[in-house]
């Protein structure tokens, strides 16, 4: 099974979102973009624009806390940016 990392953008929001799973990356970003309660219900337009992939969940985890604890929108601009 493969697990992923990863960040969304929402133009409406100008907001990243960062984020791991198990999931396929489409399933996942449909079920952001859908009304729900959470932070990414409030709008339906998010992108995945960065993704990394991991062999354990332990290791998608901790790369998200990782990108979360640099509390930089400049960094993960600049990395969402890598392979565009």
């Amino acid at each position: 099974m493969k697990f992923y990392c990863y960040i969304l953008y929402s133009a409406k929001l100008d907001k990243y979102y960062v984020g791991h799973t198990g999931d396929k990356l489409e399933e996942r970003l449909r079920r952001h973009n859908t009304n729900h309660k959470g932070f990414t219900g409030k709008t339906n337009d998010w992108q995945i624009v960065y993704q990394e992939k991991y062999p354990t969940k332990v290791e998608a985890y901790a790369r998200e806390r990782e990108i979360k604890n640099w509390k930089s929108r400049k960094k993960i601009e600049a990395l969402s940016t890598v392979g565009q």
